[in-house]
C-alpha cells in the first residue's frame, strides 16, 4: 500500500458513551472555531514537507458536531490528489442533507456512520443519543449524494441477545452501505464501563456474534479483508489499509497520532494546550518513538496478519505453525488467519518470528 494520509482530529462531543476513551470532551465545545484555526495552522506549517496526500480521515469525538465550512478549511493548505478518499465521521442524529452536501462540495467522498446498532435497548445501554429512524433518514440522505458509506456497529453488550444482533446485521445490511465495521465492546481502563463490571462483555458470546457477523456479511457480498472490517469489492477503506501496511501519515489536532520515516510522534492530549500550543509558535508534539529495525520488521508482520493478504507462511516457525492448526492456513506460500484465528489474533501473533 503506497500513499500518505492525513488524520484530523476533532475532540467534541454532545455526551461521552460509557465505554469510550479517546481524546473527547463534552465541556470545551466553546474552544471549537479556535481549535479549528489552530488545526489550519499546523496544516499549513507542513504542508510544504508533505508528499501528495492520497486518502484524509476526520475522526473524533463527533467530527459532525462542528462547522463543515470551518472544519474543511483545515485541509485546504494539502496537496490533496484527484481521487483522495476524504472520509468524515458522522452521528447519524447530527445527519442532514445540506450537511452531507457541504462535506461533498468540499471534497468529502465517503462518511463513516456510528451507527453501533439498530435495536433501542442495546443504544441505550451504549449511552448513544441516535435511534434506528434517525439512521435510516442519515443513510437516505448519504445515498441521495452518491457518497461511499461506511457503517460502524459494536457488538457484546450487556443485554444484547444474538436475536438483537442478527436484527442490527440485517438491517445494516438493508441499508445497503458500501462497507460495514463491526467492533466487539471492549473495556478500556477509567471508563464507567471498566466500573461496572456487571456490564462487561463475555469472550464467549462475542466469539459467537462475531461468527454470526462473518456469515451473515459474507452472505450478503461483503467480503472482510481485516479483522473488524468487511466491504463490497473496491470499496475497501484506503485510509485504514494505509495504517495497517506501516503507510505514512500526519495527524492533525489534539492527539493526533503521526508516522513519517519510521519516527511515531503525537499530539499534546487536550484541545486547550493544542491551541496554546500552536496559538504560540511552539510545536504541539507531546512525545515520540522510533522503533529499530527488528522491532519494525515485527511491528508490520502483526499489523499485515490482521488483513485478508496475511504474512508470508515463514513468519511461522514449522513447530508453530502445528501448534496453529485451525487458526492460520498456508495458501501460495502465504499465511492468513482463519475465523478462529481472527478471534484469537493476539494469540497468534505472539507466534510470528
Amino acid at each position: 500500500m503506497t500513499g500518505f494520509g492525513i488524520y484530523l482530529h476533532v475532540p467534541f462531543c454532545r455526551r461521552r458513551c460509557d465505554y469510550c476513551d479517546f481524546a473527547t470532551w463534552t465541556d470545551r465545545t466553546h474552544l471549537a472555531e479556535r481549535y479549528l484555526r489552530a488545526c489550519r495552522r499546523q496544516a499549513e506549517q507542513a504542508a510544504p514537507e508533505l508528499p501528495p496526500v492520497t486518502s484524509v480521515f476526520v475522526g473524533g469525538g463527533t467530527p459532525s458536531l462542528v462547522d463543515p465550512a470551518s472544519l474543511l478549511a483545515v485541509l485546504e493548505p494539502l496537496a490533496i490528489v484527484d481521487g483522495a478518499e476524504v472520509t468524515i465521521e458522522c452521528n447519524p442524529d447530527d445527519v442532514t442533507p445540506e450537511l452531507l452536501r457541504a462535506y461533498r462540495d468540499h471534497g468529502v467522498t465517503r462518511i463513516s456512520m456510528g451507527v453501533q446498532s439498530m435495536v433501542p435497548h442495546v443504544l441505550a445501554a451504549l449511552g448513544r443519543t441516535h435511534d434506528p429512524a434517525s439512521v435510516h433518514r442519515a443513510v437516505e440522505a448519504a445515498h441521495a449524494l452518491d457518497l461511499d458509506l461506511n457503517l460502524d456497529l459494536i457488538y457484546g453488550v450487556a443485554g444484547e441477545s444474538e436475536a438483537d444482533w442478527e436484527r442490527t446485521l440485517d438491517e445494516a445490511i438493508g441499508l445497503d452501505p458500501d462497507h460495514l465495521s463491526a467492533y466487539a465492546l471492549t473495556v478500556e481502563p477509567g471508563t464507567p464501563l471498566a466500573a461496572d463490571p456487571a456490564r462487561h462483555p463475555d469472550d464467549d458470546d462475542q466469539a459467537d456474534k462475531y461468527r454470526i457477523a462473518d456469515e451473515r456479511l459474507g452472505a450478503a457480498g461483503f467480503a472482510w479483508y481485516e479483522i473488524s472490517n468487511w466491504a463490497k469489492p473496491g470499496h475497501e477503506c484506503r485510509h485504514n489499509l494505509l495504517y495497517w501496511s506501516q503507510g505514512e501519515y500526519l495527524g492533525i489536532g489534539c492527539a493526533a497520532h503521526s508516522h513519517r520515516d519510521g519516527r511515531r510522534f503525537w499530539n499534546l492530549r487536550t484541545p486547550d494546550r493544542y491551541v496554546d500550543a500552536i496559538e504560540q509558535g511552539r510545536s504541539p508534539e507531546a512525545a515520540d518513538e522510533r522503533l529499530d529495525a527488528d522491532g519494525r520488521r515485527l511491528e508490520g508482520l502483526q499489523l499485515r496478519l490482521r488483513t485478508i493478504d496475511g504474512v508470508p507462511a515463514d513468519s511461522f516457525a514449522d513447530d508453530d505453525l502445528e501448534l496453529l492448526d485451525g487458526l492460520v492456513e498456508i495458501d501460495a506460500e502465504r499465511a492468513r488467519l482463519t475465523r478462529s484465528g481472527r478471534l484469537l489474533a493476539n494469540e497468534v501473533a505472539v507466534h510470528l518470528r
